[in-house]
């Protein structure tokens, strides 16, 4: 998405009216009026520390100077940092995707809007745990919360430093931030206790964490009068990194409707346009994330991302991210190996194996059937990669809980599939996935590929934007404003779709015209 004008950023050099006998308005009320007019805010904050240099500044500066500003929830503005009007200091944000799996951070320069450099590393949080579950109640042991906060912290300003000196700037170069994540990840950054978001009622202790926060209150070692936004959640189970999803692809402007589905720890589902949106979460995420396999892991070199099979000898055809030797399979890797088997008849429509069709592939072990993926000489570790029919078991009720979690969404909205305009798959998993190999399983609606589109990180796709350009600011709060919740949890009707799609690719095969299901050669139909 292309930045926005030079004159809607957050870097501003301004020329106030000099003081005169017919023009007697103090200083900083005199700043205040130009900055109010430049960042279009209705009041413009600053500190005594600035207040109490301003007149001499000002004076030495010929009433002309650079400001570094930023809004305030309430649509008022605060001054960050003041500089010479001929100043050639750095003036930098800092935008963070803080994923429960990866953290990525990226240096934009504040008066471009040109992105200096980005790293991604893994959540040292997992040393504590692999996921959300796991974290929250490492919580309860003693000092649980604020170890989980300093793994965070630490871990990014340590990969902040390394970043700024690759960039070549210093971390006080940096002024802004924006971060964007999930409502349990975002309360431990925080260093507030999220435990009862996993109970019931499942409230957490704030959706809106506010903009006012100085970045030097988070641990962040930036500038030390840096602001920071922390995007607010809807609840529980809708995080900033969604808001900053329909941010990034701008659903809440415009008039289409459109899906956006973001698959992580939850899958989390919004739906609308500029005029409504409709949110809701269910657990389909961690099966389409990679962890329903033994060998299922998270998009990295070596992973399988991609698979065919070819429909005479059933040979099976590989692609790993970077071409290395496969060491696992991703979300895209496995969706795309259900698809494959349906298509070449190795598994019927209730996802199970047919011994037949796989031939040598196929082995029994501990009662359940298994099929070897990848040979161990042929795998990177040595050992076999092997799915198992428990595996595709778990696959089949992860797939239905997605398919079911759309149809719900948009029924609720009473709309259908193919009213949609557009449908936006956010994430790595969404840079990944096939959507042929996804309809062809019955996990998302059989719509013409056109209208799927991939948005990669859209997370921090959403922190950068808010970087870019002070429009998006006031973005944030309206398009957190305007969502309406669904609780799947109390919908009675869930459970009835649910049941019917948990069929490759559902029981009322009309709704998938384009998926040739398999019949004979000994295959259930």
């Amino acid at each position: 998405m292309p930045p926005p004008h030079d004159s809607q950023r957050w870097v501003k050099t301004v020329a106030l009216p000099k003081p005169s006998l017919g023009n007697n308005t103090a200083d900083a009320d005199r700043l205040e009026a130009v900055l109010k007019q430049a960042l279009n805010a209705s009041a413009v904050a600053m500190g005594l520390d600035v207040i109490q240099t301003l007149p001499e500044r000002l004076r030495e500066w010929n009433f002309r100077a650079t400001a570094v500003l930023f809004k305030n929830g309430d649509g008022s503005g605060i001054l960050v940092h003041l500089a010479a009007p001929d100043t050639r200091e750095d003036f930098f944000g800092l935008a963070v995707d803080l994923g429960t799996t990866r953290v990525v951070l990226r240096i934009i320069d504040l008066r471009t809007g040109s992105h200096r450099g980005e790293v991604v590393f893994d959540n040292p949080q997992l040393a504590v745990g692999p996921d959300i579950l796991a974290r929250i109640h490492a919580v309860e042991a003693p000092g649980g919360l604020q170890r989980l906060n300093a793994l965070i912290v630490e871990g990014i300003n340590a990969r902040l430093r390394t970043l700024c000196d690759q960039c070549r700037i210093t971390p006080a170069a940096i002024h802004l931030v924006s971060i964007a994540g999930n409502t349990a990840m975002t309360h431990l950054l925080l260093n507030i206790n999220p435990r009862w978001m996993i109970r019931e009622p499942y409230i957490p202790p704030i959706n809106r964490p506010g903009v006012r926060l100085a970045a030097a209150e988070l641990g962040i070692g930036v500038h030390p009068d840096a602001r920071a936004l922390v995007f607010p959640n809807v609840g529980s189970y809708f995080g900033g990194d969604l808001i900053a999803g329909i941010l990034y692809c701008n659903m809440d402007q415009q008039e289409e409707t459109a899906i956006l589905v973001d698959v992580g720890t939850n899958a989390e589902v919004v739906l609308g346009n500029r005029s409504w949106m409709m949110a809701c979460a269910g657990a389909a995420g961690p099966a389409l994330e990679g962890g329903v396999t033994r060998m299922g892991t998270t998009a990295a070199q070596g992973v399988i991302d991609r698979i065919a099979i070819d429909p005479i000898t059933l040979s099976l055809d590989l692609h790993t991210i970077a071409d290395q030797p496969p060491r696992g399979i991703c979300g895209s890797g496995i969706i795309d190996l259900a698809a494959a088997l349906f298509r070449a008849g190795m598994i019927d429509i209730r996802g199970k194996l047919q011994p037949e069709r796989c031939g040598s592939r196929f082995s029994f072990d501990g009662g359940l059937g298994h099929l070897t993926i990848v040979p161990a000489e042929r795998s990177a570790g040595g050992k076999a990669l092997v799915v198992s029919q428990a595996d595709l078991d778990s696959l089949i009720r992860s797939k239905a809980a997605m398919y079911t979690i759309l149809e719900t969404i948009t029924a609720s909205a009473g709309m259908a599939h193919h009213d949609l305009d557009a449908f936006y798959i956010a994430g790595t998993f969404g840079a990944y996935i096939d959507p042929r190999s996804a309809i062809t399983i019955g996990m998302i609606p059989d719509l013409p590929l056109e209208r799927y589109r991939s948005l990669g990180n859209s997370s921090l796709g959403g922190a950068t934007r808010v970087l870019e350009d002070p429009d998006c600011f006031d973005r944030v709060n309206r398009i957190r404003d305007g969502i309406t919740y669904l609780e799947l949890n109390v919908n009675q009707d869930f459970m009835n779709r649910f049941s019917a799609a948990r069929f490759l690719p559902h029981t009322d095969t009309a709704r998938f015209p384009s998926v040739q299901v398999p019949v004979g050669g000994g295959r259930s139909v």
